[in-house]
């Protein structure tokens, strides 16, 4: 009888970790995965991009399982294209905590992913998008931005750096939202609460897998939570430093498959 996985569930963030830079997942890792799968351990991706986002990624990792997306406001099940599980982004609240952002530090630029499996990325005036492959709608004033449910609502500042901009964020916002930092140019407000580890555990219970089974992987602060609620986390090599100083483990760049070298070690061939 094969020995059981020390881990039953790998948990991916997607941007700077298991994907490289030009959207793509390496050979390496995707046979790396495939060999944790063998042994009996499921990949569950955990990111900030929004189901509708994300679906063709997971359709090219031939994922027919759950995915948490939208920084955990999201659970998807890839195979039937459902939500099984959402929470929105008061829209009130939304555009208070935002009037509080920039009472302190001036004019935002502010974008919205809206909820739903169809749900659209609304962009208004002067936000511009940190992953230009990604699909985004145009609107001409900010109270169009408001138009739909949202799960989330994207920051961006013409001067401060996303630290200085978070870290302001967070002090005014309160109780309004949660404040996340999950890649550059990419400060966010999602429901109260919310983070990626409360996405992923549901998903994992509704696995049947404890979190001390959890291998995880991230490389931002929006993946803080989940590195440290995962049986064993681990960074990637240009990790931020508030990931790298939560994390068991430091592994190579995604660009370097920072995420195979881990899997390889610990799912080993035969």
């Amino acid at each position: 009888m094969a020995p059981t996985p020390a881990y039953a569930l790998i948990a991916t963030d997607l941007d700077g970790t298991l994907l490289r830079g030009d959207d793509t997942v390496s050979d390496r890792s995707l046979a790396a995965l495939a060999r944790a799968a063998r042994a009996g351990a499921r990949h569950l991706v955990v990111t900030g991009r929004p189901a509708p986002r994300v679906r063709p990624l997971l359709d090219r990792l031939g994922c027919t399982g759950l995915a948490v997306c939208g920084q955990g406001a999201q659970v998807y099940d890839a195979g039937t294209g459902r939500l099984l599980w959402s929470v929105r982004l008061d829209r009130e609240l939304a555009e208070t905590a935002l009037g509080k952002i920039e009472a302190e530090v001036g004019e935002v630029y502010a974008a919205v992913d809206q909820d739903g499996v169809d749900g659209l990325t609304l962009i208004e005036p002067g936000y511009r998008m940190p992953h230009p492959t990604l699909p985004a709608v145009r609107v001409g004033r900010r109270d169009e931005l408001w138009c739909q449910p949202i799960s989330k609502v994207l920051l961006r500042h013409a001067v401060l750096s996303d630290d200085e901009l978070a870290a302001v964020a967070r002090a005014v916002v309160g109780s309004l939202a949660t404040v996340t930092m999950s890649g550059p140019g990419t400060v966010e407000l999602q429901p109260s609460g919310v983070t990626k580890a409360t996405g992923l555990a549901l998903a994992a219970e509704r696995l049947g897998i404890g979190a001390g089974r959890v291998l995880a992987f991230g490389d931002m602060p929006n993946d803080v939570p989940m590195l440290v609620w995962a049986g064993h986390g681990v960074a990637m090599a240009d990790a931020h430093p508030e990931l790298k100083a939560v994390a068991d483990e430091i592994t190579l760049s995604n660009e370097d498959d920072g995420v195979a070298v881990v899997l390889e070690r610990l799912f080993p061939a035969g």
